[in-house]
């Protein structure tokens, strides 16, 4: 891989997380803002949704269609054109039940590009394993510095959140055209809806252990949701000093954490690895529970650091163990059905269910009980924790050739 090319790819993947986080992260924060009356959380519920249903759909547009007719740089060029005027678009709406559904079409057009994105790096790769990494870590970084620039300029609450990753979408859209060319595999791409979702890799479901994990991983999306959708409007409630700042830290710990991984698979095993990553998400809600911005504050940065176990050590140790029971022949379908099962139906279930939540107990002066929602995720974290302590039963030796 040439230097121009490495680098146009480097480019492309932090300005594509740029977008990204330059408004998920706050979006809470400003509907709550700007949409007032009752059942507004539920709404913000709602909007994170789009996200989860927009990975589901998004299968379907890149596996049937995209793949098969059209070059990935250059479809990703126009989705991003076409993301920028819906990003500006929601600047303009005034109506709390017209923004999710906005958000929604926004959301249709960027998920696609995630896998056309990892596409056009892998068709200029030669060694994927080593050279991957290096390139998708510019997209950690490209949030880090969306929120950073966020909480810098203190605009959590305004709709300038948006224009920002407006203007950064156009700019990746006409960047894209510059993208080496990714030509469509047509005829040979997978056309089915059953294989756009990874249906081949139902066979892993024969496997007891794997089913068990399956299960364990679309449950702990719900403690995930809470976290996406409410940790910056609660820091904003508590009234914390540029939450969206302090919140890279956890974009930060997972950069670090993932290292860990490859070090670790060989002396703990996958087992233990998962079971941290579910102790992390009870120790973290625990901690946002009692932390404050006065003496426990420390327990925000916490529950904010802890992000990169709970993210690693369950999710990325995940779709490794999905790899390794999948094998060659059908890893790519396991990997579908992983990210449709997880970030899809997952994280839809969570989306609702943390709205209703968060809603349920807000006050009538705005505010929310936090401890008694922090809570909720915590305990069905323990949930899960216990249902796989004592179902998942792979073997030691297994686990360790992961």
């Amino acid at each position: 891989m040439s230097i121009s090319t490495k680098a146009r790819l480097m480019i492309m993947m932090f300005l594509e997380y740029f977008i990204w986080g330059a408004w998920y992260v706050t979006m809470g924060t400003y509907m709550g803002e700007h949409f007032k009356g009752d059942g507004i959380d539920k709404i913000i519920g709602y909007a994170y949704s789009a996200m989860a249903l927009a990975t589901i759909i998004s299968p379907f547009f890149v596996g049937m269609i995209a793949d098969r007719f059209f070059a990935a740089q250059r479809i990703m060029g126009f989705l991003h054109l076409g993301g920028a005027v819906l990003l500006y678009l929601t600047t303009t709406v005034t109506s709390s039940t017209v923004f999710p559904f906005v958000i929604l079409l926004y959301a249709l057009l960027y998920m696609p590009t995630i896998a056309l994105s990892n596409s056009i790096a892998f068709g200029q790769m030669n060694d994927p394993g080593k050279q991957f990494p290096w390139i998708r870590v510019f997209g950690t970084l490209g949030w880090i510095v969306a929120g950073f620039v966020i909480g810098s300029l203190k605009i959590e609450k305004a709709n300038t959140t948006f224009l920002i990753a407006a203007a950064i979408s156009a700019v990746l859209g006409l960047f894209s055209f510059a993208l080496p060319n990714t030509p469509p595999k047509g005829k040979a791409a997978e056309s089915s809806a059953s294989g756009a979702i990874g249906a081949d890799a139902f066979v892993l479901f024969k496997n007891k252990s794997y089913l068990i994990f399956f299960i364990a991983a679309i449950l702990v999306c719900i403690p995930l949701s809470f976290y996406y959708g409410f940790a910056n409007p609660f820091l904003n409630e508590l009234n914390v000093n540029e939450p969206a700042k302090k919140m890279i830290l956890g974009q930060a710990s997972e950069a670090i954490f993932i290292l860990a991984i490859p070090f670790l698979f060989t002396r703990i095993g996958v087992k233990n690895m998962l079971l941290l990553g579910m102790v992390a998400w009870i120790l973290r809600y625990v901690c946002f529970a009692y932390g404050d911005a006065g003496s426990n504050l420390w327990m925000l940065y916490g529950g904010i650091i802890l992000h990169g176990i709970c993210y690693d050590f369950f999710f990325v140790t995940g779709y490794m163990y999905t790899e390794k029971k999948a094998g060659p022949k059908i890893k790519n379908a396991a990997q579908g059905l992983f990210t449709f099962a997880t970030y899809g139906v997952g994280m839809l279930i969570g989306t609702w269910i943390s709205g209703i939540i968060v809603d349920l107990y807000k006050h009538t002066d705005g505010g929310h009980d936090w401890m008694r929602i922090w809570f909720v995720p915590a305990y069905i974290a323990v949930a899960v924790l216990i249902y796989f302590l004592l179902f998942f039963k792979e073997k030691k030796e297994i686990e360790q050739a992961v």
